[in-house]
């Protein structure tokens, strides 16, 4: 089951004809643009297809128009991907919009998803019943049944005539009658509608390119501007190609320089020698003797007449013999 795939998956390389081919074939609709989804409703009824039962078609709007009604059918469409433990995220805020790419997307997601269940047919499905119980289903039924029509029609007319050019070309032509004009070529709106949604496409894929890129460049600039890094001379020079007004070559050479001419001068500085921790400790420990020493000195030849006399009684009365009588 294919909940998350990524951007390089097949499922995103599938046409905008195939995607619109297998709504209608699936739903029996009609739908010429695949932004014509946007509203949620085809989403939802596609995930009914795939489990039957789990959508309740009862809440889904086919007829909504506003940005708050399709909301409400993508909410629908989250609850029942919440059931099935379905991680994929709804970008609705897109959706809504009617963007061509947008839509596109998803619609291709979720192509992958129904192929991945049994491969997305479901032969005791009765689309038209189930979208009976929409609001606005029924419409959404007439309109599609309506252009079905049509489009039958128009091809068995353009099927019959060519049968009928060939019986009046078979009929005795009069020298007095003027030869039948040509008939002039349809105006081919069709084929304008598909170079302006390629068009579209084009734009909002360059746009969200765009976006993507200025939103890295955006990051870069929030962490070069850290106190911590901030002075670092490779930070200078990212800045100074990043506010550079305009698209020349020397740029680039002055940030390089930026950051060599430092690591140069930190070259000519002489390195300051180290002194071990061990050799620091024992001049330590030698510079307390010494100073201890000293202080004992000092005491002896500084201390008072009263202290001398007590040091000589006691070495009388203790019978040294360096005492004489």
């Amino acid at each position: 089951m294919a909940t998350n795939i990524g951007m390089m998956d097949g499922a995103y390389f599938v046409g905008r004809s195939e995607i619109l081919a297998w709504i209608n074939s699936t739903l029996q609709l009609n739908l010429s643009k695949v932004e014509e989804a946007c509203s949620g409703a085809v989403q939802c009824q596609l995930m009914d297809v795939v489990h039957p039962g789990i959508v309740p078609m009862h809440k889904v709007n086919f007829d909504a128009k506003s940005e708050y009604e399709m909301i409400q059918n993508y909410k629908v469409l989250q609850d029942v991907f919440n059931k099935l433990k379905i991680t994929k995220h709804i970008e609705v805020n897109k959706l809504v919009k009617g963007r061509p790419l947008d839509n596109l997307e998803f619609m291709q997601w979720m192509k992958r998803y129904c192929d991945s269940i049994n491969g997305g047919v479901n032969h005791s499905y009765n689309p038209l019943e189930r979208r009976e119980a929409c609001k606005g289903g029924k419409e959404a039924s007439k309109k599609a049944a309506a252009s079905q029509s049509s489009v039958r029609s128009s091809t068995a007319a353009l099927k019959s005539q060519p049968a009928h050019n060939a019986r009046r070309s078979d009929a005795p032509v009069s020298s007095t009658n003027p030869p039948p004009k040509a008939p002039k070529p349809a105006y081919t709106v069709p084929a304008y509608d598909e170079q302006i949604t390629e068009l579209k496409l084009s734009v909002d894929s360059l746009e969200k390119e765009r976006d993507f890129y200025f939103a890295k460049l955006r990051d870069i600039e929030i962490v070069c501007q850290c106190p911590q890094v901030e002075s670092l001379p490779i930070v200078g020079a990212i800045k100074k190609i990043l506010y550079a007004a305009d698209d020349d070559a020397s740029i680039v050479a002055e940030a390089q320089a930026m950051i060599s001419f430092p690591q140069k001068e930190a070259d000519l500085l002489s390195p300051i020698e180290e002194v071990p921790e061990e050799r620091q400790s024992s001049e330590t420990q030698k510079r307390k003797v010494i100073v201890n020493h000293d202080v004992e000195a000092a005491s002896a030849t500084t201390s008072s007449p009263r202290m001398r006399l007590s040091d000589a009684s006691d070495v009388r009365c203790s019978g040294s013999p360096l005492m004489t009588y």
